[in-house]
């Protein structure tokens, strides 16, 4: 049984610590998708994560596996080592060029979203007005499609994920993204888009975050919870998990460079944020060893709980990656 944790954060710094990966090893996660960077960070920020989190997983053979095709994961899993691929929350670093995205599958990007939280050129954020999906954005929607990436809506507008859905040739995930009906939050997703992403083959994967989660010290049965409304609205083969656990590490800077101002990619308006973004917890990593018993009580049977902890993501990547990536 493969565990996929659908995304989580480390440092956006090239030399940043790698052992809250081991911690996911451990708990029994076999594949998990990395952050590489945001539409806040620059280009150079971006390569830069790329190119040190590369070197460690290259350096640490014995524990890492960069994926380059889905038998990768079932190989890591078998010899004990945790598969990773990175994601890019954002389409700025693309620099509305729609071959970056080509490139950045070559360099291990997995998958991908349009925006986060903020409207750009290529679709709207799920924390601005609402804006669909622009010309450019069709583009880049079929340049995500061709090189096999995962698209994924978190942190995309809700007329925007809609749109996006509407035009992907492939599966769509929300990668991290908790059921609004339980928790009214910006960043939630509507039963309607649950539908519409049901409706694509794709996934949503819920999140271990505190506010999203509507718990201010969030445990498996939470996120369980919001897991099984997944599941009773559009199936449990469309459910999934990305804990987004952010793991804070002291002594390294990833502040994207020149004038960043967190105020505008978290709005103090929503739930939440005016608290700061350091009042919010995650579900720590031990909870991967927890969620086959919090699914199962909530009614969920020990295969149906196997297909939501990884079964289902394995899948999609299935119809969506290439036999490999270059």
């Amino acid at each position: 049984m493969i565990h996929w944790d659908a995304h989580a954060c480390l440092r956006l710094h090239p030399q940043a610590d790698f052992e809250p990966i081991n911690q996911l090893r451990a708990a029994g996660v076999h594949y998990v998708s990395v952050n590489v960077g945001m539409d806040m960070n620059p280009l150079a920020q971006v390569m830069s994560v790329i190119a040190g989190y590369s070197a460690t997983i290259a350096a640490q053979p014995e524990r890492y596996l960069l994926v380059r095709c889905l038998q990768d994961i079932e190989n890591a899993a078998a010899t004990g080592r945790i598969a990773i691929g990175f994601d890019l929350e954002g389409a700025m670093p693309l620099l509305e060029q729609p071959d970056m995205v080509a490139l950045y599958a070559r360099l291990g990007v997995r998958q991908m979203h349009l925006a986060y939280n903020r409207n750009n050129s290529v679709a709207g954020g799920c924390h601005d007005d609402e804006q669909g999906l622009t010309p450019l954005g069709h583009k880049v929607v079929a340049a995500i499609n061709a090189a096999g990436m995962l698209m994924d809506c978190s942190h995309t507008g809700r007329r925007a994920s809609l749109d996006i859905m509407a035009a992907s040739s492939k599966p769509v995930i929300f990668s991290h993204s908790n059921p609004d009906a339980l928790v009214a939050h910006g960043r939630n997703v509507t039963d309607a888009q649950i539908r519409a992403c049901a409706a694509t083959g794709g996934v949503t994967c819920v999140s271990g975050v505190s506010m999203f989660l509507g718990s201010s010290s969030p445990v498996a049965v939470d996120v369980a919870r919001h897991a099984a409304h997944v599941a009773d609205l559009v199936g449990v083969a469309h459910t999934g998990i990305g804990l987004d656990i952010c793991f804070s590490q002291a002594g390294l800077d990833d502040t994207p460079p020149g004038q960043f101002d967190p105020s505008y990619w978290w709005p103090a308006k929503f739930i939440g944020y005016e608290r700061g973004l350091n009042k919010i917890t995650f579900t720590p990593p031990q909870t991967w060893l927890l969620l086959a018993q919090a699914l199962q009580g909530v009614g969920m049977t020990p295969a149906e709980a196997a297909l939501v902890m990884g079964g289902n993501m394995l899948r999609v990547a299935g119809q969506t990656w290439p036999p490999s990536f270059a």
